[in-house]
């Protein structure tokens, strides 16, 4: 117990910035996913394939091996980022990528017989994406979005591989001074945990939210 007290408040400093981290990613990901995603439904062939090729391409690529070229990589173009941006960076790329599948699947999961009728009202295809295409399809893709923003979290440890002071560093970093590693990792996974925990909270109320309502009679 006195482990746990002694060494609680720096894992939860680390949690804090794997949070903090995984937001910011989560924030500038998705839109650059539903960009994605409606490249990925145009009607010109042209931009289709090729948003779907690059899509693949960085759904291909290893977290960690992205991590390496975004921070080790790029400097030797010229370009030098500090290790929590060059992490935001590859989380961003890897989540837009990964997200605008999500997105896709949503925008095409849309009845066409909506479509049809947007398109018989008048609406131009602006207005039909704004009022009809994306209210039911970002309302469709919340649970997935919710369970790959936990995996963005868990991402957060390759930051690790760069010296960022996240969660898995300072467990590591704990474990070197105490050499109690079985202890601190167990206490780390714990709080790795209880994310996943709160977030599969989040998706039960999600589905209550989307379940049918039942009129009293």
């Amino acid at each position: 117990m006195e482990f746990v007290t002694d060494h609680l408040p720096t894992l939860l400093g680390g949690l804090r910035t794997s949070a903090w981290l995984a937001l910011i990613s989560i924030v500038l990901g998705l839109p650059c996913g539903l960009l994605l995603g409606l490249m990925a439904t145009s009607s010109l062939a042209v931009v289709r394939w090729a948003t779907l090729v690059v899509v693949e391409v960085f759904r291909g690529i290893p977290m960690l091996l992205l991590v390496y070229f975004v921070y080790f990589g790029l400097p030797g173009a010229g370009l030098s980022l500090a290790a929590e941006t060059a992490l935001v960076v590859s989380l961003v790329v890897s989540a837009a990528a990964y997200t605008s599948e999500i997105f896709r699947a949503g925008l095409l999961g849309v009845a066409r017989g909506h479509r049809e009728a947007a398109r018989s009202l008048g609406l131009t295809g602006f207005q039909e994406l704004r009022h009809i295409v994306l209210p039911q399809a970002l309302r469709a893709v919340r649970l997935p979005i919710i369970s790959f923003s936990v995996l963005i979290f868990q991402y957060t440890s390759v930051g690790f591989a760069i010296g960022i002071p996240e969660l898995l560093s300072r467990s590591y970093a704990i474990g070197s001074v105490t050499f109690n590693y079985l202890g601190v990792f167990v206490l780390a996974g714990v709080l790795y945990a209880t994310v996943a925990i709160a977030a599969s909270g989040l998706m039960h109320l999600v589905r209550r939210d989307r379940a049918p309502q039942v009129l009293p009679f």
